[in-house]
Parts: structure tokens; sequence; C-alpha cells
């Protein structure tokens, strides 16, 4: 029997340890360790990967969303839009800066926020619109921006785990007005540690991010400007840069092991993830609905399949949110979504055979 695991990071690391040891010891070596040209190179290569004017290193994708919310002047009274299903920092960072997240329900087959819904949340308080990408495809960005443009709204793409994913030609961060990246180690392109970015081809927006990232300071203790520390570690762009002319060729394994998956579940009670016409998938997780999650999930570990649950429970529920009145019910496509998702072994150095053996393990557990 087996033993696949959800993920394998040092299957991805080994094939390259030389190069990304060269790009750590040339850090080292010129102990240029937080900004500096290895940051700015890499600054360069991920806008132009992300088809946008700038590009801006911050030391995590969380906090890639709370430097562009505070460019965004965003505040107490202010209401900012977000899905409930999707990772707690997305609505966090609105309530870090005294604003409010206001919930609005996802689409049943894609995850993604629902365009649909979107308009009855607005307020005059409502300040920005942050759609996630989640589990690495597009939200239907045509529909939010007009809505968005319609009211006077900024759009804060969170894209943290679609690095590459496209709609339309688009791609990902270049669709809104800014976008936000997480590179954290278990994503598509994964840093040795904690890192993110922000995209966007707005000048002045890029220029206020980079005053914020180091405490509003331009210039050495003279601050213009109330911000955070932000910096991404030279070592982690430099990194980075190693893994981004990978990237592509990774995004295609993981596509290839999804249509695996996507031919075995056709037609069962395994029901996998939809892709837009138009959106081409990254497929940071590829997530499927199954009846019985937990029972199903249990089975499979013992069957030696790693697998993982995002999320089971969606943030409106949260404990920490309690004080804001919602109640079971109220996001109903977010709720079922918590009990039926399991993320299946997807990443792109799954061994030949594995995602088959996934496929009928999960088939013959579901019935």
């Amino acid at each position: 029997m087996p033993q696949v695991k959800l993920i394998d990071l040092q299957a991805q690391y080994i094939p390259i340890r030389a190069e990304i040891r060269r790009a750590i010891d040339e850090v080292c070596d010129e102990q240029a360790l937080l900004l500096g040209p290895v940051t700015e190179r890499f600054e360069k290569n991920l806008a132009a990967y992300c088809q946008t004017k700038y590009a801006l290193g911050v030391s995590s994708g969380t906090d890639a969303l709370l430097c562009s919310l505070m460019a965004m002047g965003v505040g107490p009274g202010d209401e900012v839009i977000v899905p409930p299903f999707t990772f707690f920092c997305t609505a966090g960072n609105v309530s870090r800066l005294g604003a409010t997240p206001v919930f609005v329900d996802i689409e049943p087959d894609t995850f993604n926020l629902d365009p649909a819904k979107l308009e009855k949340a607005i307020t005059k308080k409502t300040k920005v619109i942050i759609p996630v990408h989640l589990f690495g495809q597009c939200a239907n960005m045509e529909a939010i921006n007009e809505i968005a443009c319609k009211h006077g709204l900024l759009v804060l793409e969170d894209a943290a785990q679609a690095i590459g994913a496209k709609r339309n030609g688009k791609t990902a961060c270049s669709i809104g007005f800014a976008g936000c990246l997480s590179f954290y180690p278990t994503k598509n392109l994964g840093a040795f540690g904690d890192a993110g970015a922000i995209c966007s081809n707005d000048s002045a927006f890029i220029e206020k991010c980079r005053l914020l990232r180091v405490h509003g300071s331009g210039h050495q203790y003279h601050h213009v400007l109330v911000g955070g520390m932000f910096r991404i570690a030279a070592i982690q762009a430099n990194v980075l840069n190693v893994k981004l002319k990978y990237l592509d060729e990774w995004h295609t394994a993981r596509r290839k092991n999804a249509a695996i998956y996507d031919g075995m579940f056709a037609g069962t009670r395994v029901v996998p993830p939809r892709i837009e016409e138009g959106n081409l998938s990254i497929y940071n997780q590829y997530v499927v609905r199954v009846p019985g999650r937990d029972g199903v999930k249990q089975a499979l570990a013992e069957r030696g399949i790693g697998t993982a649950v995002y999320y089971p429970i969606a943030l409106h529920l949260q404990e920490c949110y309690k004080g804001m009145g919602h109640r079971e019910g109220d996001f109903p496509v977010s709720e079922q979504a918590c009990r039926e998702v399991l993320a299946l072994p997807v990443y792109p150095e799954l061994p030949e055979g594995h995602a088959a053996y996934v496929g009928k393990a999960l088939l013959e557990v579901v019935g």
C-alpha cells in the first residue's frame, strides 16, 4: 500500500537544491539581508510574470493584504466585502484596522465570491471588495469589477492561492486595482518561510505601500505615515527568484494530476471542482465535495492517503466574530462547503500512479 502525502516539499526542493543553495549563499556573502538589489530583481521578475507594472515584496501574504488595506485608507467606520469561505486573514485584516468585514456567500461550484449576491451587501460605508481566487481559480472579476465601478469601490484581489492563474487571458493580480500574493512554503510558489507580495498598475498606490512597508519611512528616521514592518527578507526573494522560472512547469504538472481525478470522478458521488470557461486554474488545491466527509477522510488516512479540509468553519461562525450576530444558515453555501470539502494530493511531484490510486480509493470509500 503506497503512502501518499498531501504535499511533499522535499520532492520539489531536492532537484533544485544546488540552485537554491547558491541563491542563499549569494545573499549571505553579500550580507545585504533585507530588501536591496536582490529583492528588486525578484520584484521586477514577479511583476512581469503577473502582468502588472509593479510588484512589492513583503513579509507574508497576510501582511500583503494588511499593507494594501492600509494604503487604501481602510479604517474604523469602513466596510470591506469578503467571502466567508476562505482563510481567516482575508477578514481578520479588515478587523485589525477597525473596519467591518461584510460577508457575501460563494458560488457552490467554484467556491468563489458570488457576484449575484454582491450588490445587495454594498452600503455607503463600503470601501473595498476582496474577491478570493480560492484553490487557484480566479473569481468572476468582470462581474465584480462592473459592480465595483458602479459604486466607486476598489477591488483588491486575494490571490494568495492563485499566482499564475488566468481569467480570459488576464493574470491574477492584474484584473483588479491591486492583488496580493502569499509565498507560504506550501503555495505553488513557496518561500523558505513566510513571504508575500503586492502587485498593481497604480504607481501612487505602490509607492504608498513601499512607505508603509518600513514604518512609513522614505528616509531613515523620517516617517511620513504610520506603517508597519512588512519587509521581505532578501534570502526569501532570492529563493523565490530561483523557483519562479519553474512555476509554469509545476502548474502544468498539477493540471495533469487534476485531469486524472476529473476523469475518474465524472458522474460519481464525488463532485470535482468546476473550472469556469475562460479560467486557467493552477490547482493550489484540488478540492472535491463528498458525502460524509469526516468519515471519508479517516478512511483514506487508513489507506495511507493524506488529505486536508480547507475550511472546516466559515468565518461568520468563528468564535471571534460572535459579536457580529451571525447565525448558522446566514451563508448556507459556505456552510455546506465546510461540511463537504476535501483536498486531495495534487502536487507536481506526485509519483506516477498515485493520483489513480487516490481516486480509486476515494470512489471505493464513497461508494
